[in-house]
């Protein structure tokens, strides 16, 4: 997924149909993301670039437990399209460690 700003839109709203508010906002955050659970926020350092935001919501994504049934279609496609691009990223870095 290329990082433009129509993406990080598509994944900020993917977020928020979850049920997560997403905020862009400074902070000291070591990872460039804070995720409070209990409320459903999602904090992201302001000052990335739009790569940095979508790297940072992905992660999220792929750490938070998603009901595709409350997902409209096109958000559920766009989820199932991201968690495999993921996974597949994580067996290829898996297969570079273990040689």
């Amino acid at each position: 997924m290329k990082p433009t700003k129509h993406n990080l839109k598509k994944i900020q709203s993917l977020l928020e149909e979850v049920g997560y508010d997403v905020r862009f906002e400074k902070g000291n955050f070591q990872s460039g993301y804070c995720l409070v659970e209990s409320k459903k926020v999602v904090v992201v350092n302001k000052f990335y670039d739009t790569e940095g935001r979508m790297s940072a919501m992905l992660d999220i994504l792929s750490k938070i437990g998603v009901d595709t049934d409350q997902l409209s279609e096109e958000s559920a496609k766009l989820f199932t399209k991201i968690i495999g691009h993921i996974t597949e990223e994580e067996i290829t870095e898996e297969e570079i460690t273990e040689e």
